[in-house]
Formats: C-alpha cells, sequence, structure tokens
C-alpha cells in the first residue's frame, strides 16, 4: 500500500497575530464589497433596512468565526475544515471537501478574483482585446511566484495588500462623509419601488458573499505562533474589522449617493470619490479595487497550497502535494498546481464568456453552492466533535452552545438552497462540471475507504 510523503520538513510556527488577522481581513475583503452593495441597495425598502442587512451579515460571519475558534483551537492541524470533517465524520469528508476545494472552490474563487482585478486593471491601463485575460494570468502567477520563496514573504506581502486596502476603504468613508448628503425624492422612490420590490433574501445572499472568507485562515493552524490562544483572537479581531469597515463603508455611500443613487449606481465607490476628486477619484478607487483584489488572491494563494499540502498528508493518491520544501520554507508541489488549476479555470472561462461578460457571475454561479455546503458540515461537525471527542481539550467553547452554530448551519443550509435553486433555473455546463468532479470525488473517496493516514503528529493537533 502506498503511504503518505515522509520528510522532514514541515510547516513552522512563524505567523503573529497580525500576520493572522490580515489573512482574514484580506481574504474576506476582496471583491464582495464593490460588487455587491449596488444589489442589496436595490433589493431592501429604505437607507435603515441596507444598515440592517449590513449588520446582519457581519452578526453572521461573527458566529461562524466563534465556531471555528473552537474547532482551530482544539486541533492546531494544518489543513482547517480537511481536520475537522475527518476526525468528525471519518477520512471520507475530508477528502470530498479537500476534492472539491482542489477542482471547483479554489479555482472558481480565484478566477472570480482576478477578473474583477482585470476588470479594473485595464481600466488603468488598457492592453487591448487580450488586456483582461494577461491581468487575470498575471496576477495569479505573480502572486504564486511571491509564495513560492516562503512563508514569510507572502504573510508581508498580505500584511502590506491588507493596510493598503484599510487605509483605502476609510478614504472612501471620509470622502463619502465630507459629501453633502443627497436629498431624498420621494417621486423618485416611488417610481424605484413600483419596478423593484424588496427581496430581503437577495439581498443577504450577496452581503453573506461579501463576508465570505473567514473561515480560511485556521487552515495555516499548524504555522500560526501560540495557536491555542492567537487562532481565538485573529478570528474574532480580523472578522470584527471587516464588520466595522464594511458598516462604514456602506453608511459613507448611502449618505454620498441616497439609496436610489447607490442602487444605481454600477461603480458606487469610483462615484463616491468622483463626487470630490473628480477623475481622479475614480483612478483612486480603480487602484482601490486592484490592491483589494490582490489581497485576496494573495490570502487564497497561501491558505490553498496549504490545504494541498494537507490532502498530501493524509490521502496517499496525493502523497506528492505533502512534501514541504525546506528550502524555500513552502508546499512548492501545492503551488504549482494550485497556479495551474486556477489559471486553467481563467483561460476557459475566459474563451467561453469573454465575449458576453458573464464571465463573474458564471464563476460565482460555479462555486456557491458547494462552498456554502461544506462550511455547513464543517460548522456541524462540531456537534459531533462534542459527543465523538469530549475530553479533547477545548481552549475556547463556543457561546450560546448548540443555539449559535445551528443558527450558522440553517443559514448555510439557506445559502445551499438559495445557490442550487440559481443553477436550477440558469443550468449550464458549469453546473454539470460540478457535480460531476463532486460524483468522481465521491468515487474516489469510497475506493480510498480505510487507507487515509494521519496528518503528521499523531494527535492532529
Amino acid at each position: 500500500m502506498n503511504q503518505p510523503a515522509e520528510t522532514t520538513a514541515r510547516p513552522r510556527p512563524q505567523l503573529s497575530l497580525w500576520d493572522a488577522a490580515s489573512i482574514i481581513v484580506g481574504i474576506i475583503i476582496g471583491s464582495g464589497i464593490f460588487q455587491s452593495t449596488p444589489t442589496v441597495a436595490r433589493s431592501v425598502p429604505s437607507e435603515a433596512a441596507l444598515m440592517l442587512v449590513w449588520a446582519l451579515g457581519g452578526l453572521f460571519a461573527l458566529a461562524g468565526a466563534l465556531c471555528y475558534a473552537e474547532l482551530s483551537t482544539a486541533w492546531t492541524a494544518e489543513g482547517g475544515d480537511l481536520v475537522y470533517l475527518s476526525r468528525g465524520y471519518g477520512s471520507w469528508a475530508g477528502f470530498i471537501f479537500a476534492w472539491a476545494q482542489l477542482w471547483i472552490i479554489r479555482p472558481g474563487s480565484v478566477g472570480v478574483l482576478a477578473t474583477v482585478f482585470a476588470n479594473y486593471a485595464q481600466e488603468l491601463w488598457n492592453l487591448g482585446d487580450s488586456g483582461m485575460l494577461i491581468y487575470a494570468l498575471g496576477s495569479t502567477l505573480s502572486l504564486t511566484v511571491v509564495n513560492l520563496f516562503g512563508l514569510r514573504r507572502g504573510a508581508w506581502t498580505q500584511n502590506v495588500l491588507s493596510a493598503a486596502k484599510i487605509i483605502g476603504l476609510l478614504a472612501v468613508v471620509v470622502l463619502g462623509l465630507l459629501t453633502p448628503a443627497q436629498p431624498h425624492d420621494p417621486q423618485v422612490s416611488q417610481l424605484i419601488a413600483r419596478d423593484i420590490s424588496t427581496n430581503w433574501a437577495l439581498a443577504l445572499i450577496f452581503v453573506l458573499f461579501a463576508y465570505s472568507g473567514w473561515h480560511e485562515m485556521p487552515i495555516v493552524a499548524a504555522e500560526v505562533r501560540d495557536p491555542k490562544h492567537n487562532l481565538f483572537r485573529a478570528l474574532l479581531l480580523g472578522t470584527a474589522s471587516v464588520a466595522a469597515i464594511y458598516l462604514l463603508v456602506n453608511y459613507a455611500m448611502v449618505h454620498a449617493l441616497g439609496l436610489e443613487g447607490l442602487g444605481k449606481s454600477h461603480v458606487p465607490a469610483a462615484d463616491v470619490a468622483a463626487l470630490t476628486l473628480g477623475d481622479f477619484g475614480r483612478r483612486f478607487v480603480a487602484v482601490l479595487v486592484c490592491v483589494s483584489t490582490l489581497g485576496a488572491l494573495n490570502g487564497m494563494t497561501l491558505t490553498g497550497s496549504r490545504l494541498y499540502y494537507a490532502l498530501g498528508c493524509r490521502h496517499a493518491r496525493f502523497a506528492w502535494l505533502g512534501r514541504w520544501d525546506e528550502r524555500r520554507d513552502a508546499p512548492t508541489a501545492a503551488l504549482a498546481l494550485e497556479a495551474i488549476l486556477s489559471t486553467s479555470v481563467i483561460v476557459v472561462m475566459w474563451w467561453v464568456y469573454a465575449a458576453s461578460g458573464e464571465m463573474f457571475d458564471k464563476l460565482v454561479a460555479f462555486t456557491a453552492p458547494i462552498y456554502w455546503l461544506f462550511l455547513a458540515a464543517s460548522i456541524s461537525s462540531l456537534f459531533v466533535l462534542r459527543v465523538r471527542e469530549p475530553d479533547t481539550p477545548r481552549p475556547f467553547r463556543v457561546p450560546l452552545y448548540p443555539v449559535l452554530p445551528l443558527v450558522v448551519c440553517l443559514v448555510c443550509a439557506y445559502m445551499v438552497y438559495a445557490g442550487v435553486d440559481y443553477a436550477w433555473a440558469n443550468w449550464s455546463w458549469e453546473s454539470a462540471w460540478s457535480l460531476f468532479i463532486l460524483s468522481v470525488g465521491a468515487v474516489l473517496a469510497w475506493l480510498d475507504r480505510g487507507r487515509a493516514a494521519p496528518l503528521e503528529g499523531a494527535t492532529d493537533r
């Protein structure tokens, strides 16, 4: 029987609290705040409702982060959800999760971010008909190279990009609040109300999309210093910071543009900056979006490679991914595979949808249902592990148990339903591909039953 890779080189705890929090902030604040806000504004009846729905999204993210704080501080091996699902339901569950990440969720998410980056970079410096493809591929490959130089280089890049995007968003907040408040026109509101009905469900779907990514950091738990304390602190600090920034940004934008203007805007942050700074303001926001998406891309690249590394350590078929390059201090094989799959998805989607401009929507539809399905499964493993491993030390226990994790699971289940409903109504080859990939993963998991090896370290901690 083949065995997972044997190697003396392993991930080392090097990430500080700020490094870990920067990963969370960097991944969550990607393109969602720029892409989702107009749709949310068109789906709610008032400015107060807009702020409420963004606050509810923040509370959901915080509740989910608290659930992951219990899981990650109890089991600090590299791999995050892969570890929790494997311990809770068996190695087959962890394998299918990693398989879906490998072929669907991770390449699709990277493709979404690279596409948004390419859109705005093309506005700043047009490279011609193939400019978007060049920018999308260039950003993905460049950040792969950065992470090939080791964890410290990748973490330093993440810190710089996260700090830059926070400063930029706060600048948008200041510009929005300095702009005289948009007068409310009841006649315009009545016209919009006749054309657009309130849709709280749609608003929440887009808000939760903007908050997604808070669960990524525990994947690199083995590389966090003092994980029993810093994992909880980073999850709470990172997620709460994003929620505060999102609320400030939305308040500033609705103050400057009004709810009607915000709903009509295609680039609300740019419109806010342009009110004060003119064309320079628009270019400033374009740069901000580029920096924001690069930060999310870098965070996804860093965590994704560690997930593939954990898959290689645990499953014999992917043993070649479980090798840690001691000289580079990075999982080089995992980074290379991640780059190949992500760029392949970008090329295929660009080739199919470049002319129609539907690439972003299709990539979101490609990943969303499966993303929420596995998030619900990971949260539900908390219940199973409380029963199955009651004696495992838990430095942090989620408050209001079992109500809080149950609410998070129910919201995730609704998001799965919404994603499947959208995919069914807009059936395409991407949906068929997702189902095919999951089916192949299920077959491989069945063939590999009983062959999984423990992660490096006998306790998975």
